[in-house]
C-alpha cells in the first residue's frame, strides 16, 4: 500500500504518563483522561497527584477515573487534521481491556480514513515505551507505509514488558484489581505482589516478603530483567508519588550498572496513582 500521508502524528492518552519533553520532541498529541473526587471531574495531569493521596487519608475513599470521551477525541482529530491536512493520526491507545478509551476513540473516528487505532495493551510507562519506540521508528523512516508501521508497532507491543510493585494494596483493591482474599492474605503475611501487565491485564506473578525495600527491589530487578535478552537502548523506571528518593536513586544506579543507555524516570500521573497508590515502583523494558 503506497503511503499517501505526508506526516504521521501520534496521539495517546494522558494515562500513558508520557514525559512532556518526549511529547514535545516527537510532536505527540496527548488527550486527557479524568479523575473524579466526590462528583467533581478533573483532567488528568492538571493537578498534583498528592491530592489523591491526601483525599484518601482524609476520607478513606479512593477517587474514580474515567476514559477520554468521544467529544475529546473528535476535537483532537479535528485540530490535528486542520494543522496537518495530509497527515495520518496514529492512535496508540491505553489498554482497551481496562477502560473505554479504545471504544470511544473508534466512535469518534467513524468516517475518518486518516485515523488508525492500535491497542497498545499497556498503561502508563508501558504505553510510553511503545510510543517512544514507534516515534523513533517514524523519525528514522518518515516515508514508512502504513502496513509496515502497523507491523512494527505490533512487534513493539509484543516485546515490551512492564512490572510494578505497589507499596500498598488499598488502591488496587478499591479498583477491583485484587480480590478481598488476596488483599487480606497479603496484609497478614506481609507480602508485596509484583504486578505485570500481560495482554492488557494486571496479573500478580510473584510475591516478595520483608521490610528491606532495597533488597526487595534488587530481587525484583533481577527476577524481571535477567530472564530476557533485553535491549539496552531505553528503559523506563516508573515511580509514584511518595517513594523514598534514596530508594529511587539506588534502583536507578542498579539499572545504570546493567548498561542501559537511556534511563527515563517517569512519575505516575493521576489515573495510575488512583489505581496503584503512593510509593510504588515499576520497570518497563524492550526485549530484543
Amino acid at each position: 500500500m503506497k503511503n499517501k500521508y505526508k506526516k504521521i502524528v501520534i496521539l495517546a492518552e494522558s494515562g500513558s504518563d508520557l514525559p512532556q519533553e518526549l511529547a514535545q520532541k516527537y510532536d505527540i498529541v496527548i488527550v486527557p483522561m479524568h479523575v473524579m473526587f466526590d462528583g467533581h471531574n478533573y483532567d488528568d495531569a492538571t493537578f498534583s497527584v498528592s491530592q489523591i493521596i491526601d483525599y484518601y487519608h482524609q476520607t478513606k475513599k479512593i477517587p474514580t477515573t474515567s476514559a477520554t470521551n468521544v467529544g475529546e477525541y473528535m476535537e483532537a482529530y479535528q485540530k490535528i487534521h486542520q494543522k496537518y491536512p495530509q497527515s495520518l493520526i496514529l492512535h496508540l491507545c491505553y489498554s482497551a481491556v481496562t477502560t473505554a478509551t479504545f471504544q470511544n476513540a473508534h466512535i469518534a473516528s467513524e468516517g475518518l480514513d486518516y485515523v488508525c487505532h492500535i491497542d497498545t495493551k499497556f498503561v502508563s510507562g508501558g504505553q510510553s515505551m511503545i510510543i517512544l519506540k514507534v516515534a523513533q521508528y517514524i523519525q528514522m523512516h518518515p516515508q514508512v507505509e502504513l502496513d509496515d508501521l502497523k507491523a512494527y508497532t505490533y512487534k513493539v507491543i509484543e516485546r515490551t514488558h512492564m512490572c510494578f510493585l505497589p507499596h500498598q494494596l488499598d488502591f488496587l483493591k478499591a479498583g477491583g484489581r485484587v480480590s478481598n482474599a488476596a488483599y487480606l492474605g497479603a496484609n497478614v503475611l506481609g507480602l508485596k505482589p509484583l504486578i505485570e501487565i500481560i495482554d492488557g491485564k494486571l496479573v500478580a506473578t510473584q510475591k516478595y516478603r520483608g521490610r528491606n525495600m532495597k533488597r526487595i527491589y534488587q530481587r525484583m530487578i533481577d527476577d524481571f530483567l535477567l530472564p530476557y535478552d533485553y535491549d539496552l537502548d531505553d528503559i523506563i523506571l516508573l515511580y509514584s508519588y511518595g517513594i523514598d528518593e534514596d530508594i529511587l536513586q539506588n534502583n536507578k544506579a542498579i539499572i545504570e550498572e546493567m548498561g542501559f543507555q537511556n534511563i527515563y524516570l517517569v512519575q505516575a500521573g493521576g489515573v495510575i496513582t488512583t489505581h496503584s497508590g503512593p510509593a510504588g515502583f515499576g520497570i518497563i523494558f524492550y526485549e530484543n
